[in-house]
This record gives C-alpha cells, sequence and structure tokens, in this order.
C-alpha cells in the first residue's frame, strides 16, 4: 500500500467532522470557544517574566522613593501585572496584591482547562468515529465488490478509517491537549515566580519608611510628655 493509497479525503472528511460534531454535542458551544480561545493562545508570544520584572522594577523604586501612598502607577507591559500594581497602590497592601492574581489566576486555568478538557474529549471521540466509518464502509462491502469485484480495495478502504481516527486522535487532539496544558503550567510558574520577587522587592521598599514612621508615632508620646515636665 503506498502513501497515496492512504489519503482518502472523503474519509478523513468524515472522520474529522464526525468527531467535531460529536465533540460540540458533548461539550457545548461556549466549551468549543473556550477551547478555540485557547488554542489562539498557542502560537502567541509566551509570558516574558524577565522584560515584565524589568518594568517592575521602576515600580518598585518609585515605591522606594516616594512610599506607596504618593507612588505613581507605571505600565509593565502585562496588563495583569499592571492590574496587581493598581491595586497594590490603590490598597497598600501585599495581601491584596496575592488575592488580585488568584482572581487572575482563577481565570487563566479555567479556560486552559476548559480547552484541553474538549480536545482530550475529542482525542477520545475520533478513534469511535473512525471505528463507525469502518463499520458503515463493511456494512456496503457487498455492494462495492458487486460493483467492482476487487475485496482487498474495498476492505482496505473500509480499515482507513480506523487508522483516520487513531492518527487525529493520537497526533493531533491529544498534542493539541498537551501543549495548552503545558502553556498553562509554565507561564503560571512563571507568574508566581515574578509575583514573589515584587511582593519581597515591595516589602523591602517600604519596610524602612514605615519602620521610620512606626519610630516617630510611638516616640511622639514620649516627646509631648517630656515638654510638658
Amino acid at each position: 500500500m503506498t502513501v497515496t493509497q492512504l489519503i482518502d479525503l472523503p474519509a478523513i472528511a468524515i472522520v474529522l467532522g464526525g468527531t467535531i460534531a460529536a465533540t460540540v454535542l458533548r461539550c457545548g458551544w461556549r466549551d468549543m470557544r473556550d477551547m478555540l480561545r485557547s488554542l489562539a493562545q498557542l502560537p502567541a508570544r509566551p509570558f516574558n517574566a524577565a522584560s515584565v520584572k524589568a518594568e517592575l522594577a521602576g515600580q518598585v523604586r518609585a515605591i522606594q522613593e516616594d512610599g506607596l501612598l504618593r507612588a505613581e502607577l507605571r505600565g509593565s507591559g502585562d496588563d495583569e501585572f499592571d492590574g496587581l500594581s493598581g491595586t497594590l497602590i490603590g490598597r497598600r497592601s501585599v495581601q491584596a496584591l496575592y488575592d488580585e492574581h488568584e482572581r487572575y489566576r482563577q481565570k487563566r486555568l479555567a479556560l486552559a482547562e476548559t480547552g484541553a478538557g474538549v480536545l482530550a474529549a475529542a482525542a477520545e471521540l475520533a478513534p469511535v468515529l473512525g471505528l463507525a466509518g469502518t463499520l458503515i464502509s463493511l456494512g456496503s462491502l457487498s455492494s462495492d465488490v458487486a460493483e467492482g469485484g476487487n475485496y482487498a480495495a474495498a476492505i482496505g478502504m473500509a480499515i482507513t478509517t480506523t487508522l483516520y481516527g487513531l492518527v487525529i486522535a493520537n497526533f493531533l487532539f491529544s498534542p493539541l491537549a498537551a501543549a495548552v496544558k503545558r502553556r498553562s503550567s509554565v507561564e503560571e510558574c512563571a507568574r508566581k515566580e515574578l509575583l514573589d520577587w515584587l511582593a519581597q522587592a515591595v516589602k523591602d521598599a517600604s519596610g524602612p519608611r514605615a519602620l521610620r514612621e512606626e519610630v516617630r508615632k510611638r516616640a511622639a508620646p514620649d516627646g509631648r510628655r517630656r515638654n510638658a515636665a
């Protein structure tokens, strides 16, 4: 059997189209839309933690110089960390920084998990549709042989649909599901490391100022008492 004999465009269309239709029925249009969004992110440039960190360093310097109360918001090139910086400056709380990050993280994870889940469902359904195509082809085998008289060709075409189902499942949908999960995992690790760095940098930058303010507040009553005496 040659490579050209393995290529049967109508059979590919039947298996692939049937798999997509069955996946839509199982998962629904909303999950299919999220899956397409997840796939659209794969060829995009991945999260560049080094570049965002370099921009955030300017924000940390501003906090160190002016304090959290007067520091101006500076863009980092990443929507999430811009939002986190705004939350940090507005609420002046490192815990609020982590709370806001968790909100972003849950949205990203939900999208990635839904996309990977839909692709995994498609990988599960593709061999089933391939087998269904084989059974349909075998069911019409008698009429095809009666017309052409070639048993080998008729059986070969019937089995090809099973092959298409296995190939589509293991070389298309399963790798795409793994790619979505892998990209999500790598990005979350990079964002968590950068968030921890930012939180520690903010603590270090605002610590001395906060310490001096606390010392001043504690010393004020003593000073007033000495003046009164």
